[in-house]
Parts: structure tokens; sequence; C-alpha cells
């Protein structure tokens, strides 16, 4: 994308997040917002494949992600600066393919079952929040989920090995992926299967998730005693050996399908495999004593390999874990102790580069690691502005949905202060009054205007200008 210089100077640093004062959570979301923003530029772009897509190394599942987070930033703060943005995204034929379910020729080569799974929750969430749809000649947000349900539906056990499951990938240019079943594509089809019986209300929905958690358990990719998830099975031995690989960004995808079946079953065996499953996440939280509850991608982090994919995972698992407390309100108090502090550590992280606010990989070091990425960005974003979840309204259902076409976004009045606005948590001073980075406790609050609007207020709309400009 392309911004005029002076959003920059409008910027609130993540270092000085507060997570007690929604003002000052909105306010570094947008600075995040934004620096996660500046990996896109398929907007400007003369290419129409690069329209709603990333420039390597990123895959396009990626740029799935990126829209999910970005449709979780509108819902979550309110601010519309990249809605125009993202509907181009997820409307765009190279993505959205010739039957409208986001399995399109043009990205062939680099597509899997897994990229349908953050492709298909992108537009369920829309449906879910009844985010404005304007083009009348294609599907709803909610139509358009179903057509991703039935593209992996269309590919359940095509091998006809291991009693069912999806293989990893779809096409024969991708061969190693064909005899891959992992918990990814199995789990995203679970999880979305969920989230249309809920929205639907349709049986067939409940029952496909049902098998779908069936099978996973049955085949190992979920351990039912301890609820780890493991990363996949191959066809080759008939998927007698589970490879026990485990991302944090499984477990958020297995929590928040049980979860939302918890929620619209009334039932208590979906709450207790909710409940194991949010236990069974423990093991990305607390990698050493001195870092209590803050998140890390354990499989890599410790052992200075994770991949570029690996780097956004944690993202995830964060998105999922602040959205179960509005299915399960019973589990909000452990998800907020660990959310909370692992949003405060993901604040200290983006610290790094000449801006001082470029966010790093890990978060157990007390500060930026060296490690900057659309993933450190986009994990810190998602972390940090789930803190205003009760903020947001929970996911619509049933006749609650509706295709809206109007994308007349609310105006930016409705960003107010906290009134008064909370402080930061004090540091200890010295005898010049100074924080710990040598800044002035005035400088260290969050940023306001002198007539009380939101500074976001001033830098959404400098970055809605640059985006008319640009486009």
């Amino acid at each position: 994308m392309i911004f005029p210089r002076s959003v920059v100077a409008l910027t609130v640093l993540p270092s000085q997040l507060n997570i007690s004062s929604p003002y000052s959570i909105r306010n570094v979301a947008a600075t995040l917002a934004y620096d996660t923003m500046k990996y896109y530029d398929g907007n400007v772009s003369t290419n129409p494949l690069q329209v709603g897509d990333l420039h390597m190394p990123y895959y396009w599942w990626v740029a799935g992600l990126l829209w999910g987070t970005m449709l979780d930033y509108y819902h979550l703060t309110k601010d519309p600066t990249y809605n125009d943005v993202v509907i181009q995204a997820l409307l765009a034929a190279p993505n959205l393919g010739e039957n409208q379910d986001y399995v399109p020729q043009d990205r062939s080569l680099v597509e899997g079952n897994d990229d349908l799974f953050f492709w298909g929750t992108a537009v369920m969430a829309a449906a879910e929040r009844n985010f404005p749809q304007p083009n009348a000649n294609l599907p709803s947000w909610l139509q358009l989920a179903e057509n991703v349900f039935n593209s992996l539906l269309s590919r359940w056990n095509i091998s006809n090995k291991c009693g069912g499951g999806l293989l990893w990938q779809i096409y024969a240019n991708n061969p190693n992926g064909l005899t891959y079943k992992n918990s990814v594509s199995n789990g995203g089809f679970f999880h979305l299967a969920a989230r249309l019986h809920r929205a639907t209300g349709n049986a067939t929905y409940l029952e496909w998730a049902e098998k779908v958690w069936d099978w996973s358990v049955d085949i190992g990719l979920v351990d039912n005693q301890t609820y780890h998830i493991f990363d996949g099975v191959n066809i080759n031995d008939n998927c007698q050996t589970v490879n026990r690989q485990s991302f944090t960004y499984t477990s958020g995808i297995y929590l928040y399908g049980a979860a939302v079946l918890a929620n619209q079953t009334e039932s208590q065996t979906w709450s207790d495999r909710a409940q194991g499953l949010l236990k069974g996440g423990d093991w990305y939280f607390s990698p050493y004593p001195n870092a209590t509850d803050i998140m890390y991608e354990a499989g890599c982090e410790p052992y200075e390999r994770c991949t570029v994919d690996s780097s956004t995972h944690k993202s995830v698992l964060a998105r999922y874990m602040w959205q179960t407390i509005q299915m399960m309100p019973s589990l909000r108090e452990d998800i907020e102790t660990k959310l909370n502090a692992s949003a405060k550590a993901a604040a200290k992280s983006c610290t790094g580069g000449q801006d001082q606010r470029t966010c790093g990989l890990k978060w157990y070091t007390g500060g930026y690691d060296g490690n900057p990425g659309l993933g450190p960005q986009v994990n810190a974003l998602g972390t940090i502005q789930g803190l205003l979840i009760d903020e947001s309204a929970p996911p619509l259902k049933g006749d609650q949905i509706q295709t809206i076409r109007d994308t007349n976004w609310t105006a930016l009045d409705t960003y107010k202060p906290d009134s008064p606005p909370p402080p930061p948590p004090e540091e200890p001073k010295n005898n010049t009054d100074t924080n710990k980075d040598g800044k002035d406790e005035e400088d260290a609050a969050p940023c306001r205007r002198s007539d009380g609007v939101l500074m976001l207020g001033a830098m959404t709309l400098a970055v809605a200008v640059g985006i008319l400009l640009a486009v």
C-alpha cells in the first residue's frame, strides 16, 4: 500500500500499550495495523494476480490470514481504514476462482486444502459480522463460506486410504502433500463446519464436524487425553505413524471449532473438549520461569529454526483464544491470564528498527529479538487487538446474518478517549522523573490531541486519503 509520509509522525508506539485502556489498545492496534499493511501493495499493482496476494516469501495462504486479521481489526477497533482494500482482495477473481470457492487455477502452483481454511474463515467472519459485500453479482459472504466447505467436502478421502481425511495438497504439482494428511487441513474443515452449523442451523454441517473430529482422534492428529494437536500422518504407511510436530495455530483452530459447537449444541461433550483443548495448549506458554504465560512457538523459537510460515502461527492461536471467550465465557479467566501477559510481551517486542516499533518474533526475550517480518507484525496485532474482545459483538447466526451492500463506513468520531484516560503502568522513577526508556512521563502516556480527539482519528484519515490517492 502507499501512505503519506505524514502518517508516521502520528503513530503511537506499541511500547506505550496500557492493556487496561481501550483508548491505548486502539491506538497501538492502529500502529500495528499500519505496519502490517505495509507488506501489501496489491491494491496499487497493475498485475491483477497481485490483488489480494503478497510478495514472496509469503504464500497465498498468508494473504488469507492477513485479510482475516484485518477483518478482526475493523470488528474490534471500528476503524474502517482498510475495509475497501479487504473487500477488493476477497472478491478479486484471481482469488475467488472459477467456481467462487477460492480454488482458482491462477493459484494452483501454491494452493492446498489448508489455504482454504484461511480464505474460507475470512469470508465466514465477514458473514458472522454482516460485513458489507457490495457486489450484487457475486455470492454473499455466507454463500462463499459454504462454497469453500463444499470444495473441501469434495476432496474428503479421495486417496481412499486411512478411513477418511483431507490431503494437505490439491494439485499434482505439489506431490509431497498428496501423500500427507495434516491437522491444519482437517482441523480447518472441522472448524469451518462448526461455524457453518452455528450460522445456519443446518445439521449436515454438525454431522461433518463430528465426523472430522472423530477421524482426527482415531488417526492420532488429536490426542483425546492430553488434547495436544499433532501435525500429520502419511498414507504411504496407512497413516500408522504420527508426525508429532506441533504448532500453535492448529491448537487454536481445533479449540475454536469445539467452543463454537459447545455454544451452539449446549453439549457437555463439546464443552469438555474445548476445555481440554485450551488446557492442551498450555505447552505454548511459559517457556522459561521468567516468562510466565507468554506465548511462544515451542517447536522452533528456542532453536532459531522458525520458517516464514511458522512465524505467523501465534496470531491464529491468539485470535481463536480471544474469540473462545464469547463462545464459552467460563474459559475467560484462563484465556485472559495468558493473553494479557502475551499482549504486554508482544508490545515490548515491537521496539526494533529505526522507527522503534518494528516487532520481533520471540516475546519471551523482553524486547526486540532482531527477527522482523510480516509474521511478527501480524502476531502482535492479533494478540493486542484481541484485548478489545468485550467491545465487539459475538458472531451472528440464523436470521441475524444479512447481506449488506452499503459501504458508507461509520464516522471516526466514534473514537473517544477513556474518561479519563487511565495512565500507563508506572515505571520506577529516577531523579529526573523519566521512565526506563529515558522519556518524560507525559510522553510515555497514550497520545492525545488537545481537543480530545483520538490521535488514531487523524492517522486513519491520513491513511484513508493515501488509499484514495494510491488506487
